[in-house]
């Protein structure tokens, strides 16, 4: 009976809806939610690469970051998007590229230490 539950969209979805219409949480999720995201991908941008490209990039000294696990996770954030907001799908998606670039640039700007 719980199992059924979990994979009830339906319900998800509802919820989802009910949950991000509220003023105060909307709020919220703008002055909190990006700035976490963007300080993650700060953190994450220190692991392993899964690819790394062989192409240039004007705007980083080395080429373009190596696509880790911060990467993986801006991509899924991004589809998350896309799938869950039919308004701002395109924005959000870019916003989640840019915070990734953005929080490589200050990684790689800072260092380990003082990232």
């Amino acid at each position: 009976m719980g199992r059924t539950r979990l994979f009830d969209l339906e319900r998800h979805f509802a919820f989802y809806g009910a949950y991000h219409s509220n003023p105060i949480n909307i709020v919220k999720h703008m002055l909190f939610v990006w700035p976490i995201f963007f300080t993650s991908l700060v953190s994450l941008y220190f692991t392993p690469a899964l690819y790394t490209p062989s192409f240039q990039i004007g705007l980083f000294p080395s080429g373009l970051p190596a696509l880790n696990f911060g990467f993986l996770l801006a991509f899924i954030y991004g589809l998350f998007y896309v799938a869950f907001d039919k308004k701002a799908r395109s924005l959000a998606t870019l916003l989640c590229f840019l915070c990734w670039v953005g929080a490589s640039l200050l990684a790689n700007r800072l260092g380990y230490s003082l990232a």
